[in-house]
């Protein structure tokens, strides 16, 4: 029996998605208020025995109603298989925290919300963890500007770190091979 037909059999309410890939990998997609009892069966049932959680990331994509998807990567040791589950959210909407199941997630988790702005409720220390305290708005995001919106720079003169506005030195060009 195959990781995908013995998925669908213990979790009727997730949506399957098998990828062809090298090394095979199934992506499961399942609503976000049943996330942790799907990772907890996924985690402690003797068939699957996904006990590794190798990253938390997410996907933005601003024209769906729910615009991000966090996708957990996890791996079992004991088969040497690979999962992906996914959850569909929409702006604003939180996601519970898998702190309590993988120690590893708060890292991940922590630089979800530092770059994506993903609110991940139950954390125990969700803060930046990849731009600065004052950093505004979360990079990865589409809508974020490509320029940013201070520039950091260390000043010799006052011994200090400054954060200044953009200044962009000359007009956004399109550079082409033609045109270099």
């Amino acid at each position: 029996m195959t990781l995908s037909s013995r998925i669908a059999a213990l979790l009727p309410f997730t949506r399957l998605v098998t990828t062809s890939t090298s090394i095979g990998e199934t992506r499961v997609i399942t609503p976000v208020e049943l996330l942790i009892p799907t990772r907890t069966v996924l985690r402690a049932h003797t068939g699957f025995e996904f006990t590794q959680l190798r990253s938390v990331t997410a996907i933005d994509h601003p024209k769906r109603t729910r615009r991000f998807e966090v996708v957990y990567l996890l791996l079992s040791p004991s088969t040497g298989q690979r999962l992906a589950v996914s959850v569909n959210i929409s702006e604003g909407t939180p996601v519970p925290s898998m702190t309590q199941l993988f120690s590893s997630a708060g890292w991940y988790e922590r630089e979800t919300w530092d770059r994506f702005g993903i609110l991940f409720t139950g954390h125990p220390d969700l803060r930046r963890r990849l731009t600065d305290y004052g950093f505004k708005g979360h990079p990865l995001r589409k809508d974020f500007p490509v320029t940013g919106y201070v520039e950091v720079r260390y000043d010799d003169v006052r011994k200090r770190i400054l954060y200044e506005g953009v200044s962009l030195a000359q007009d956004f060009r399109l550079f082409t091979l033609d045109q270099p």
